[in-house]
């Protein structure tokens, strides 16, 4: 356990932040399986609406800097090709 003051602030503030980034995460994920769901029931307008709501979080998670910028461009476009196929 830390001594130093400060050291016991930075702690308090990884654990809020290790949260955050947990919830974000989590929010991430359900998003991409509900499209993954709609898409292998080759359900179009339900894929159409859960791959904006996937694109907006994986656009989210990359700002907040959860993940990488790159590998949410990567995951979007992938998402996007499943999409296109099934439509």
């Amino acid at each position: 356990m830390a001594n130093i003051k400060s050291a016991k602030k930075r702690i308090k503030v990884i654990e809020t932040k290790t949260l955050r980034n947990k919830i974000i995460k989590s929010a991430l994920k359900t998003a991409i399986k509900k499209f993954e769901v709609a898409a292998g029931a080759n359900n179009v307008e339900e894929a159409k609406v859960t791959y904006k709501d996937a694109a907006r979080a994986l656009d989210m998670a990359a700002a907040k800097g959860v993940i990488h910028k790159n590998m949410a461009a990567r995951k979007k476009s992938r998402l996007a090709a499943k999409l296109n196929t099934i439509a």
